[in-house]
């Protein structure tokens, strides 16, 4: 039984053509034993995600805020942050590669470990459906290269995992409107002076042929960010 005196935590759901994995993914979410609140950012599908999302009755508080326009995961992400309640947030992303389950593992850092955030490593050892070379190694080499820029010791920067205090998570500025949010936050919380947990999360990737969004391109890109934000903010 979910103690009524605890944290609540906020789940930010940003969502863009979805419609095979929003229902499960809430689902999922609202078996979680914890007090949550969900704030689902619709970002502008074309497909049926803002309808399935629209008939969705759940247990936990909802807030479905929607875009006119698709602007990407990080302005999805600025836009809960104007809504949420809660005393700790997480990102979810909407398909099915993270699961909830892990929310409690990552959750009593805060409550007993006075943490100010938390990351799911998906390569600290934990078992895991393999990924592919590209996505794997990519990933290494972003983690390694933001780990010289914050002097972090991090197995897995780039991961969707990431709890953080919802105090200090609504008082920063997000500027990224994509993917760089990872690199982003990340860099604004070692100049906080954060206490940064990391522990292993299961993690079942899927593939282009399944909806997989984030390319080649974006991780470019997050080189940019991962100076940009430690060096020139």
């Amino acid at each position: 039984m979910t103690d009524s005196k605890a944290p609540i935590l906020s789940v930010i759901i940003p969502a863009y053509n979805e419609e095979n994995t929003i229902e499960e993914i809430i689902r999922q979410v609202d078996a979680v034993d914890l007090p949550i609140e969900m704030v689902i950012v619709n970002d502008c599908s074309k497909d049926r995600t803002k309808e399935i999302l629209e008939s969705l009755e759940t247990k936990h508080p909802k807030q479905l805020l929607h875009h006119d326009k698709n602007q990407g995961k990080g302005a999805a992400i600025r836009t809960a942050q104007k809504a949420l309640t809660g005393d700790i947030v997480i990102i979810q992303d909407a398909d099915l590669e993270y699961s909830p389950v892990e929310y409690p593992k990552m959750y009593k850092y805060f409550v007993e470990r006075d943490a100010d955030a938390v990351y799911g490593s998906r390569y600290s050892g934990n078992e895991v459906l393999v990924d592919s070379f590209i996505h794997y190694y990519g990933n290494r080499v972003l983690t390694f290269y933001s780990n010289i820029m914050t002097n972090l010791h991090l197995t897995d920067m780039e991961t969707c995992y990431k709890m953080i205090r919802a105090d200090f998570f609504k008082s920063i500025e997000i500027e990224c409107d994509c993917f760089g949010f990872e690199p982003e936050v990340t860099a604004k919380l070692v100049k906080a002076k954060s206490r940064i947990f990391e522990v292993p999360i299961y993690y079942e990737p899927r593939i282009y042929d399944e909806g997989k969004k984030i390319t080649w391109v974006d991780g470019v890109k997050a080189f940019w960010y991962i100076t940009k934000f430690n060096l020139f903010r």
